[in-house]
């Protein structure tokens, strides 16, 4: 039997605990998980840590579970997923507005690669309203992210929050 392997891409900036929601639910169905930071954001966001630096801060977050493997990757998720022997994407919604776009990816990426599989995972009921997005807002206009996101990654963004204000 060959092993199961899924690729959870994102831009993952920070690590939300509604990610880390799915990247746990997501073990407990595959063998490994391939955790695909993304250097081409497919929406524009402004962003708060480099790639390099969100790659890091998930190896970190993970460094106790040895089915988890993060790289960062360029081009079409679905050559990313094929260099990677994974058939399956996941991809969290959070609400309603999240599945018009990620319905049309996944039937895009079903077209370029008809062997592909997308899940759908929601994150638990605690986790639904965060976005990477909104967390790094509230972040820098000083309100408290620590209970949306992991302690490692708090400390990171408070770091980062402290040297942008002394510039």
């Amino acid at each position: 039997m060959r092993e199961s392997v899924a690729i959870y891409p994102g831009s993952f900036d920070p690590l939300t605990l509604g990610h880390d929601d799915i990247i746990r639910r997501s073990l407990r169905l595959f063998d490994r998980l391939v955790i695909g930071v993304a250097h081409t954001a497919t929406q524009s966001k402004s962003g708060l840590f480099s790639v390099a630096e969100r790659v890091e801060l998930i190896r970190e977050a993970y460094a106790d579970e040895s089915r988890v493997e993060t790289v960062a990757f360029s081009g079409l998720l679905v050559e990313f997923a094929r260099e990677r022997g994974a058939r399956i994407l996941i991809r969290g919604l959070r609400a309603v507005s999240d599945f018009e776009y990620e319905f049309q990816m996944a039937l895009m990426n079903r077209s370029l690669w008809p062997e592909i599989e997308v899940l759908f995972m929601t994150p638990d009921t605690a986790h639904t309203f965060l976005s990477s997005s909104l967390v790094r807002q509230v972040g820098r206009l000083g309100g408290d992210v620590s209970k949306f996101v992991l302690p490692l990654v708090h400390g990171r963004m408070t770091e980062r929050f402290a040297a942008s204000d002394g510039e």
